[in-house]
């Protein structure tokens, strides 16, 4: 009898409604399930955006002409590659382009070969350093820093 009793005292002090028990769970769940589709929502958006900014930067540079510098990917490295080792040779020379997708490249000793366009991707130089306007960008910056000596 003591231990129903205390029972149903730990009952009412927890105020142990069921119903209202029930739809606090629910609402839980439901906003547990709006996260969710908002996560996938967001990692939808966050994958396009990125595949169109990778499309339009490798279908972009897929048209080339003579003069211009290329690199040429290098698929027998795949049985030893090394770990920092680049799959991209050259740059080499674009001699004269094909209708259909072929070129025809320079190699560093002057003989000529084809390739196919797909093995080959746009060489981009580097901007040139000019040191002396380096060093008065410097300068100039420097101007109002004070140096501390002992």
């Amino acid at each position: 009898m003591e231990i129903e009793h205390k029972a149903f005292w730990a009952l009412k002090m927890c105020n142990f409604n069921i119903a209202e028990l029930k739809n606090n769970r629910l609402m839980q769940m439901n906003a547990l399930e709006e996260l969710r589709n908002d996560a996938y929502t967001s990692s939808l958006i966050y994958k396009e955006k990125t595949k169109s900014f990778h499309e339009k930067r490798i279908k972009g540079n897929k048209e080339f002409h003579e003069g211009q510098k290329v690199l040429l990917f290098n698929s027998r490295l795949k049985l030893f590659p090394g770990k920092l080792k680049s799959r991209w040779e050259g740059p080499f020379l674009v001699k004269k382009v094909f209708p259909h997708g072929a070129i025809e490249l320079l190699s560093k000793d002057g003989t000529p070969f084809k390739v196919n366009g797909h093995r080959v991707k746009r060489y981009e130089e580097g901007v040139p350093r000019n040191e002396d306007i380096e060093e008065g960008l410097l300068l100039d910056s420097m101007e109002g820093v004070q140096l501390m000596t002992p």
